[in-house]
Order: C-alpha cells, then sequence, then structure tokens
C-alpha cells in the first residue's frame, strides 16, 4: 500500500477534514481562489493546525493529473483497508442489511458515483473484489463528494465466496443481467439485500452470476442497449429504497 496519496476537491477534503483529520499531512491551495466554501474550509484546517500552503495553480494541477480539484489539494496518510471481517460486523450490526456489491468496476468515476448514489440511498456497505477493479483513489474520493468518507467500501479476495457467505446469512442476492426477462420492478427489493452490478460493458463475471439467487434488469424502451452503470445502480438503489420505506 501507499504511504501517502493525493486528496482534491472541496467535499472530498471537507469529509476527510471532519471525520478522519488526523490523516491529513499537508494542504495545497490555489492563491487568489475566491470561494465561500474554499474559506470555511481553510478555517477549519487552520482550527486543526494542519500544515497549509497557498501556491500557484500549476502546482495543484500537478498533483492532480488533470482532474479538477476546485482549488484545494491535499497530502494525506491512506485510509485504513477494509476486509470481510469488516463485513461481518456490519452484518451483525443490521438486521435488514442493504448492500451494493460492484462485481469489477474500473472506471474511478463511475466507482465514486456509485459510492455517492449508495450513501444517498442508505446503503449499509459497497463491496467489490481486490483485483481488477477501481479502488478509492483521489479521483474517486472527489467524485463520491464525501460518500468515500462516510460509506464502507469493502474489497474482498474472493466475491463469490462471498457471496456465498452472505446467503448463509439470510441476504437476498440480486444481479443484474441483461439477458434475464424479469424487470427490477418487478421483483422484491425489501429485507436483506444485496444487489449486484456487473463491469463497464461486460456485466458480471460468469461465477458472480451464477452465485446471485435472481437476476433482474432495467427495461430499454429506446434505441439504446444499456446505460451507464453509475446511472443504472442509482436508478436500482432507489427502487430498493421505494419498496423498502413502505
Amino acid at each position: 500500500m501507499a504511504q501517502q496519496e493525493w486528496l482534491y476537491g472541496i467535499h472530498a477534503l471537507s469529509a476527510v477534514v471532519a471525520k478522519e483529520p488526523e490523516r491529513l499531512i499537508e494542504v495545497l491551495v490555489l492563491k487568489g481562489r475566491d470561494d465561500d466554501r474554499l474559506h470555511a474550509l481553510i478555517n477549519e484546517i487552520r482550527r486543526l493546525g494542519i500544515s497549509l500552503q497557498f501556491c500557484h495553480r500549476k502546482v495543484l494541477d500537478a498533483k492532480v493529473e488533470g482532474e479538477q480539484h476546485q482549488g484545494i489539494v491535499a497530502r494525506a496518510k491512506p485510509a485504513k483497508a477494509l476486509t470481510e471481517n469488516d463485513l461481518d460486523e456490519i452484518l451483525r450490526t443490521h438486521k435488514q442489511p442493504f448492500l451494493l456489491i460492484l462485481d469489477g468496476i474500473t472506471d474511478p468515476h463511475n466507482l465514486g458515483a456509485c459510492l455517492r448514489s449508495a450513501d444517498a440511498a442508505g446503503v449499509h456497505a459497497v463491496i467489490a473484489p481486490k483485483d481488477k477493479s477501481a479502488s478509492l483513489t483521489g479521483t474517486v474520493r472527489k467524485v463520491a463528494c464525501g460518500a468515500a468518507e462516510s460509506i464502507p467500501f469493502i474489497q474482498v479476495t474472493n466475491l463469490a465466496r462471498t457471496l456465498q457467505d452472505l446467503q448463509s446469512k439470510g441476504v437476498w442476492v440480486i444481479g443484474t443481467a441483461g439477458e434475464t426477462d424479469k424487470s427490477v420492478f418487478d421483483c422484491k427489493l425489501s429485507g436483506p439485500l444485496a444487489l449486484v452490478m456487473g463491469a463497464e460493458g461486460k456485466g458480471m463475471r460468469r461465477l458472480t452470476k451464477e452465485r446471485c439467487d435472481e437476476l433482474v434488469k432495467l427495461p430499454m424502451a429506446g434505441s439504446v442497449s444499456s446505460l451507464n452503470v453509475s446511472v443504472a445502480t442509482g436508478i436500482c438503489l432507489y427502487e430498493a429504497v421505494r419498496q423498502r420505506q413502505q
């Protein structure tokens, strides 16, 4: 694991300052940036005694490799990686667990958007395989707008085995796949639930698909064959929210 990482974006850094300020080593701020949200964040960083420097744009741009930093970048210690043991604790805490499983999403922007939707929908944890999947980079945290600091993101060694373990504990595993005829709107999404979304383009892997209790799809009325995975995730999660609130 890297000894440090670069974080950026007002929402992402506000979340770190609020929840894990001890991770921050130094903060770089764009000289001359006039933004009320940024000023409030700078004041809190100063109050906490964290090292603060004002820099030219090219210094900040060099740290984020072309991403939009909103005038603030921080060098930080890596967050604690969550594992299967943390998932067990979440399952013990919640009698009706609501989980999102991402099977091989590699685009950090998609992962960040999925985390943001999951947090908004009240998901208890997001689960992904360790290999061939996006991890919590600065880009993911920026796109997630603070959700990456509030929702547990658990990377597991063997996703099929994790699904089997969830099923043994009474969690119903529902996967999304284009080849099924059943609409997500006709599926029961209340109770202990793990919703599985497949990777961009490829969908779920064979072993993941075979492990699901049920497969559903979003009805597509137009000429496109599928939606962006983060958009599809938001729709499916909020259908679950609708049912779980009834």
